[in-house]
Order: C-alpha cells, then structure tokens, then sequence
C-alpha cells in the first residue's frame, strides 16, 4: 500500500484582482509530491512557481480547486507547524546574531531555552555553519546568510521545505557550493523539499522530479522524474544522462511558450 502524498494540489487555480482586472496566476495545477521528495518547480517569470509554494504554506488563499499539506488544508499544515520556508532574501535580523536569528522561530513557538540551545547547534552543524553563532549577519557573505536562512527554517524540524529561489542572488561558484550542500543536507533529513529556481542546470541536479511550468497563467507543462542516482558529485552534470534531462526541461519550457 503507497502512503498519500505529502503535498496533493488537484484543479488548483488562483486569480489576483487588480485594478487593471484579473490576474491569472494559476490554472488548473495537479500535482502530487511524496514524502521524500526533491521537487523543483521551474519556469518563466510570473508563471506562478512562487505562488504554488506559498499556496502550499498558506500565505495565498487559492481561487479554485484544491490542496493539502499532509492529508489536511495548507491552513491546518501551517497551525501544525508541518514546513520551514526559506524565501529568496536571507532575512535576517542585523540586530540579532546567527543564533539569535535562528532563535527566533524557537522563542516564538515557546522552546525552552536549553531545547533552544540544543536546536541551534544542530541546525549550524547540519549546514555547516557551526563557531558562527555569536557573528551578526553582516560578518557573514551572502552564501553562509543564505545557510543561516535554511538553518533557521530546519529549526523546529518540520518535514517539509519550501524553498523560493533560495541561490539566486549568489555566484556560480557560492551557487555550485550551496547546491552540494543542500543535497547532502537533504540526504541527511530525508525531508520533503520544494523549490523554486530560474535554473536549468540546478533544478536537474537537485531534483528527483522536476515541474517545468509555462507562463501565465501557470500551467505545468511537463514533469520530469529523475533516474540520476541520490549521490550526485558536480562532475554529474556533464553526462549524457544530465544533459538528456536538461534538453527534456528546455523543450518544455519552450513548448510552455509556444501555447502562449
């Protein structure tokens, strides 16, 4: 017998009124994703990736259809704590050391201090990031703020991730590091990850499957299962097998536009 899926959107459409008129965001999404899961959601600008994951964390309200969050509403999963979210900027607070930031979701929710402490070091050694608890944002690049974001999101060990183009900003080379990571990271949690990226090349080297989305109003066009192995060095993306899938998500994102 499978298990249900963690996250199940069916028929899921979500329209903005502005004033200009409607906005049609997304139309007509299904998509099941599974415990374990790596998920990239990949597509144009202002196809809807980032509004499908903050319908999954309850911060849109969809317009039409349906989804759930382990087996309840998206508002319910997010009254039960069921996912961390790391958004595109770090956002952390300068006035709080990396601790503190981390910290923060942990206070809220009423930890104790000594669970606190207990989480925090975990979470630094989990993205390596460990001897930088009492360090401010500012003392950290932009990569170790990103890794000080995802700590912060890991804290309360929720299952799911939702992560909204979390490397953008960054380098090619801080990007290549930070992939490596969150796939060991990954391996390490066995959590359910949901992520967003403008990047061919990272959504088929993180993902075991891959949304390829088409502009709006977002559609899915496509949805690739990987057959790369769990272990995945960099040097994996220059095999024919990468290269194969990458191709696969290109003509989708091409045939996303060709319906335009």
């Amino acid at each position: 017998m499978t298990s249900a899926p963690v996250i199940s959107a069916k028929n899921l459409s979500l329209t903005f009124e502005t004033n200009d008129g409607p906005v049609h965001a997304l139309k007509d999404v299904s998509l099941d994703i599974e415990k374990g899961d790596f998920v990239s959601f990949i597509g144009p600008s202002g196809c809807g990736k980032t509004t499908f994951l903050r319908c999954m964390a309850d911060l849109v309200k969809p317009t039409g259809g349906s989804i759930t969050v382990n087996g309840v509403s998206a508002a319910d999963a997010r009254m039960a704590r069921a996912y961390g979210y790391v958004f595109q900027a770090a956002g952390l607070y300068p006035w709080r050391t990396i601790g503190g930031n981390i910290r923060l979701p942990l206070e809220i929710m009423g930890y104790s201090k000594a669970d606190q402490a207990a989480r925090v070091a975990r979470v630094l050694e989990l993205v390596e990031l460990s001897g930088f608890e009492k360090k401010f944002p500012w003392q950290l690049s932009g990569g170790m703020q990103q890794r000080a974001s995802i700590a912060r999101a890991l804290a309360f060990d929720a299952d799911i991730l939702l992560m909204d183009e979390p490397f953008g900003a960054l380098d090619e080379i801080v990007r290549d590091h930070l992939n490596e990571q969150l796939l060991r990271l990954w391996a390490r949690t066995e959590k359910t990850i949901a992520f967003v990226t403008h990047s061919i090349p990272e959504a088929v080297y993180l993902s075991t499957k891959i949304v390829v989305m088409s502009p709006r109003p977002g559609r899915i066009t496509d949805v690739i299962e990987s057959p790369l192995p769990k272990e995945r060095p960099l040097e994996i993306r220059e095999t024919p097998e990468f290269l194969e899938i990458a191709h696969r998500v290109r003509e989708g994102l091409r045939a996303g536009h060709a319906d335009d």
